[in-house]
């Protein structure tokens, strides 16, 4: 009983902290030539359980979003998405072999005063990427964002991930990254000195990974002053 009820008392926290939550992309790892691929937006909270309906009070303040494809020689399409009820839904036809990137960015969002809850007043730039395969062959994927954070995907063996940490196209050394599963299930790493961190996969279910980093910046959005940018970059491994 007790276990349950600080569980709750943390889900109202957090939905009161918009900023505890996150973007990310999910798309099956595997594509086929000239078959549509199906790619899903969710915004929530996904090692517990929250993914917010697309017209209810927290979604529609992150959907100004932009969403594209890349292919294995850079070709970028921008993507169409459809709401449904929790996520954002787009379609992608490959016609060649190769590692395709997905990738999302929202630098759209209005300023928040989080004073309150010792946190600021600041703005946010989400990220997110993901990845899908076409043929054998896989190869890294494109980083993509010169005004945050971003993540790439570099070639592993195994169950093993591989990712390099980027802010404003840099490498990004010591920086915290967090893996999770459902069921609160989490795990700490951080970047070495190129901004590389790796880890083994020890369950056949979905991930979400995360990084964050604070830029102290001030500036003025829509009118409104901060203090600093919350930027977000997450990925989806299924």
């Amino acid at each position: 009983m007790k276990k349950s009820i600080l569980i709750t008392v943390f889900m109202f926290v957090v939905s009161l902290k918009g900023y505890s939550h996150y973007l990310w992309v999910e798309t099956a790892p595997q594509g086929s030539l000239n078959q549509e691929q199906e790619i899903r937006v969710y915004y929530g909270e996904y090692t517990y359980g929250v993914m917010e309906e697309v017209k209810g009070k927290a979604f529609p303040a992150v959907s100004e979003f932009s969403l594209w494809v890349l292919d294995g020689n850079g070709s970028k399409t921008e993507l169409v998405v459809t709401p449904k009820e929790n996520y954002y839904l787009a379609h992608f036809t490959p016609k060649s072999n190769g590692t395709y990137t997905i990738l999302l960015d929202n630098d759209n969002i209005d300023v928040i005063d989080y004073t309150q809850y010792d946190f600021g007043i600041f703005k946010t730039h989400y990220h997110s990427v993901t990845r899908f395969q076409v043929g054998e062959y896989v190869g890294e994927t494109t980083s993509l964002n010169d005004n945050g954070i971003s993540l790439k995907y570099l070639p592993s063996q195994g169950d093993e991930i591989k990712l390099q940490v980027f802010f404003k196209s840099k490498p990004l050394a010591n920086n915290e990254v967090k893996v999770y599963v459902a069921d609160l299930w989490s795990k700490s790493l951080e970047t070495k000195e190129d901004g590389f961190v790796s880890f083994k996969l020890p369950w056949k279910t979905k991930y979400t990974v995360e990084t964050t980093f604070k830029e102290e910046t001030p500036g003025k959005y829509r009118g409104k002053k901060y203090d600093f940018i919350w930027h977000c970059a997450t990925t989806c491994i299924q």
